[in-house]
């Protein structure tokens, strides 16, 4: 019957799949999950949720200083790697593709809160007889969710940190916090490894003064 070897090999791969114990998704690699994903295999999606759930919530959560949101942008950048599961390649590191995407939504975000607190605050600057004034906002972002950091100097290392200039502050997290490595840094941020590196150095530079400003010198 034409066509019958190749219904075959479909259903035989289908049923491959199926056969997939839990326990045996712990062993396959990031690669082979997403192949698993992307053929329809939801227990493979969920052990990638197992794998990197709570990193990529804390990742984004130090970026924005924000529980909630972090909760939702980490939500929402696996529902976008679950639906584009077909056309993801194996050319790099999952956790690279992962943290890319992470960033990028918490980097729009940012930049949505900023238009919105400026937009905001010309209204105190405006009459009817002049143009409005720039205004160099000051961070006034509320403190973490007492439950999830509760100890004072984490929130103030926390603070300092989110308030870093967003150049500095997504290679800081991704590195100093994430513990990625410089390449992996560079290969998130598309950027080169030089200049990286500077960012890095540099970053570290205004946090450690905004820790000393704070009363807390690092070693």
């Amino acid at each position: 019957m034409p066509g019958q070897d190749s219904l075959m090999a479909n259903e035989k791969t289908r049923n491959d799949q199926k056969s997939v114990l839990p326990e045996d998704l712990q062993m396959l690699s990031d690669h082979q999950l997403m192949e698993s994903v992307a053929g329809g295999d939801e227990s493979a999606f969920g052990e990638i949720l197992r794998r990197y759930r709570d990193r990529i919530t804390n990742f984004i959560f130090r970026f924005l200083n924000d529980r909630e949101e972090a909760i939702e942008l980490a939500q929402e950048a696996f529902v976008r790697v679950y639906f584009a599961a077909g056309r993801y390649h194996s050319g790099y590191a999952f956790s690279t593709y992962l943290y890319r995407i992470a960033a990028n939504l918490a980097i729009s975000e940012l930049r949505r809160r900023n238009r919105r607190r400026l937009t905001s605050l010309q209204g105190f600057f405006r009459d009817e007889e002049s143009e409005d004034k720039d205004y160099d906002p000051v961070d006034g972002g509320q403190l973490p969710d007492r439950k999830f950091e509760s100890d004072e100097r984490s929130r103030i290392i926390g603070r300092a940190i989110a308030s870093l200039p967003e150049n500095y502050r997504l290679p800081i997290v991704l590195r100093d916090v994430e513990g990625l490595s410089y390449e992996e840094v560079a290969e998130v941020l598309g950027l080169g490894l030089g200049t990286t590196k500077s960012r890095i150095s540099r970053g570290r530079a205004i946090l450690r003064d905004k820790l000393e400003a704070s009363g807390i010198r690092e070693n």
